[in-house]
């Protein structure tokens, strides 16, 4: 234990706060526990059940994976622009940047365009580490500069293909989808390239089939993309930025795709947050909102290799 760190954690916390005081930003709170869970078929959610006392019911319940279906519901009542410091849950993940337990800073902003919403994480950053300025690629961009390949529309095949020439000691599952080899050639081969630009990067406009909660819509090229952005920095995933959808019809087909996935791959359906539909319904207002691993940030800020260097009291 580092009181040295604990001290500077606590201080970036308390800048954090002034820079969204300053944008008028309302801090919230939201409950932790939820009758609903993401269906994504890359997320786990910790399960646990609540049992009133002198009851034999129970009911189950979930540790949020992120706070954005509750703030999505504040949002739709009227809330304005908001952010909040949450505690969030993943299970099943741990390693040098992973933690089951770790701090999501999210924030969500009617007044902002994706672009703007690029503008002010960069100027976050900017507040909170030494980076300073930022460059823009596309999706397509950094596949078409760094692996030669039209990526929107390129089969499974040749990404199969490339990913097995690119990294030749691949020993994972061969049978990944398009969107999975994708992922892969980004992870592996790209973020490394990134991270040699010495500056923050948001890669924007990537494909539709990796939509989640984003707007589609098309790129110059007439070409159908997903309206999200993410954040790279000093060799870390630090952000993912969204134009919201804001059809709950569309956002329900999408649940329910990804639980059909969940079942092909074994995994348990998940119930479906039918208070954020219901708060959709009702007008959710067009607003750009983003996700930022708040301990990267500061492995970021502090020069620290791992998570647990950055937590108070790491995972045990």
């Amino acid at each position: 234990m580092d009181i040295e760190i604990i001290k500077r954690r606590a201080q970036i916390v308390s800048d954090i706060r002034h820079f969204f005081s300053q944008r008028h930003v309302l801090e919230v709170d939201t409950p932790v526990l939820s009758r609903a869970a993401p269906t994504a078929p890359y997320l786990e959610s910790f399960k646990t059940e609540f049992i009133p006392i002198g009851s034999i019911d129970k009911a189950s319940y979930y540790l949020q994976t992120s706070p954005e279906f509750a703030m999505k519901v504040l949002l739709a009542a009227g809330s304005g622009s908001i952010y909040q410091i949450a505690k969030v849950f993943r299970n099943g993940e741990h390693g040098r940047v992973h933690s089951p337990e770790f701090t999501m800073l999210e924030w969500y902003r009617p007044e902002l365009n994706l672009e703007e919403l690029m503008d002010e994480v960069a100027a976050l950053l900017e507040t909170i580490t030494s980076y300073s300025g930022s460059i823009r690629f596309s999706y397509q961009e950094v596949f078409s500069q760094y692996l030669n390949i039209n990526v929107l529309v390129c089969s499974k095949d040749e990404l199969q293909k490339l990913a097995i020439k690119r990294l030749p000691s691949f020993s994972g599952n061969p049978d990944l989808d398009r969107d999975g080899w994708l992922e892969l050639l980004m992870s592996q081969v790209i973020e490394s390239e990134l991270a040699s630009l010495k500056k923050p990067v948001f890669i924007y406009n990537f494909p539709s089939s990796q939509a989640q909660l984003a707007k589609v819509k098309l790129d110059n090229a007439g070409e159908e993309v997903a309206a999200r952005f993410e954040l790279f920095a000093g060799g870390l995933e630090l952000a993912n930025g969204y134009d919201e959808l804001l059809d709950p019809k569309e956002l329900r087909k999408r649940f329910e795709y990804d639980n059909q996935q969940r079942l092909k791959l074994g995994k348990a359906e998940m119930p479906i947050d039918e208070k954020l539909l219901t708060a959709m319904e009702s007008g959710l207002p067009p607003c750009t909102g983003v996700a930022l691993g708040l301990d990267r940030l500061l492995m970021l800020a502090m020069n620290k290799k791992s998570i647990d260097c950055v937590q108070n009291l790491p995972f045990y």
